[in-house]
């Protein structure tokens, strides 16, 4: 994790691999997506949330929407930021917005997700995930990028 304050976002550095690029010799779209589950995985775990404290409350993070802008493209061996920061509302659904960029500042994609937490014996998205994260043990400020 880079250095996180009240300004920055949450962010992990990467490493683009020559198995993730494309016959163009950038990365591959859908490596994107994986590079912002990394982000969002890491930023949970550094919350402190417990999926193992999610799954015995029956809960599961689901994802309903992916946007990728795609801004400037990584190359073999560029080092970047991936970048996460959620946004609760009042529904059942949720943000978590990643922006990859490069050392020297430049933004490679944005990566905007909708996500809901399911209960998993009732198929459904419970309603205010961000208080059953907190019950598994997530640090909410942290999460939401509003550290003090």
């Amino acid at each position: 994790m880079t250095g996180v304050t009240a300004a920055t976002p949450f962010s992990v550095r990467m490493t683009v691999r020559n198995y993730e690029l494309d016959t163009l010799g950038h990365v591959n779209q859908a490596v994107y997506h994986s590079y912002g589950e990394v982000a969002r995985t890491s930023l949970f775990d550094a919350s402190g949330c417990q999926f193992d404290k999610l799954m015995n409350m029956r809960l599961g993070a689901v994802l309903l929407q992916s946007t990728i802008n795609y801004r400037r493209e990584l190359r073999a061996n560029d080092e970047f930021d991936a970048s996460a920061d959620v946004r609760f509302g009042t529904g059942k659904s949720f943000h978590i917005d990643t922006v990859l960029t490069k050392v020297d500042g430049t933004v490679s994609a944005e990566i905007t997700c909708v996500l809901g937490l399911m209960d998993l014996d009732a198929r459904r998205l419970v309603t205010d995930p961000r208080a059953r994260f907190a019950d598994a043990g997530a640090d909410i400020a942290l999460l939401t990028g509003r550290r003090a």
